[in-house]
């Protein structure tokens, strides 16, 4: 059985070992190995539309080669290139983003979010919308524009996504989507602090993978 490959969109390795560590509990001693890797070519940090754009058509491209790997996973909240490549390879795709707030509709019947910027809100709401949840939505709220590694590590942020996450539950949010891959460090220590359920949804994207997998022959 080939590899769940996680392609994390940016070029932090930062990020891309965070990842690792988030899943590294997840994966079984016999089945799919979980595979992490990035995209050099990529800024540091997903943060425009035009980033999303370019990303996408780098990961739709690795996923075209990669005709071992058994689920291909897109690791950046925006899910850049998920679309494009489910059209050029035969094993499932998944976007965290999908995955994160799936997950989260399975825990509560609202959902909120934290992002990584303002700028992040209209193209998450696109896909929200498209997935028919936007009235599960309690809200979407932002850190101000920083950096995909420095919101998982960064102290100052880390208050800031307490203060965000008791605001959504505040608003009626029994779940909180980290809407970062590189949020991932903090998912524990923030679901204890604000007293809700917190997903990851670069776990939830791998359990969902190893399902689609399958059970090893």
């Amino acid at each position: 059985m080939g590899p769940i490959l996680i392609i994390n969109p940016n070029s932090s390795a930062a990020v891309t070992q965070g990842i690792r560590e988030a899943i590294a509990h997840l994966e079984p001693a016999r089945g799919p190995a979980f595979e992490v890797t990035d995209l050099p070519s990529s800024p540091a940090s997903i943060m425009t539309v035009e980033d999303v754009a370019r990303a996408g058509i780098t990961l739709a491209e690795l996923a075209r080669t990669r005709s071992d790997a058994s689920v291909v996973v897109s690791a950046c909240f925006s899910d850049p290139g998920v679309e494009l490549a489910r059209t050029l390879v035969p094993q499932p795709v998944l976007g965290i983003q999908e995955a994160g707030i799936l997950t989260a509709l399975a825990r509560a019947d609202l959902f909120g979010v934290i992002a990584l910027s303002p700028g992040a809100l209209p193209r998450h709401r696109v896909k929200i919308r498209a997935m028919g949840v936007e009235g599960r939505l309690v809200a979407e709220l932002p850190l101000p524009g920083v950096s995909a590694e420095a919101s998982g590590r960064d102290p100052e942020l880390y208050a800031m996504c307490v203060a965000l996450g008791r605001e959504l539950a505040a608003k009626g949010a029994g779940v909180v989507v980290l809407g970062c891959a590189g949020m991932a460090p903090i998912r524990a220590r923030l679901e204890r602090d604000i007293g809700i359920a917190v997903i990851d949804p670069v776990q939830a994207a791998a359990a969902m993978a190893l399902g689609l997998a399958g059970a090893p022959e």
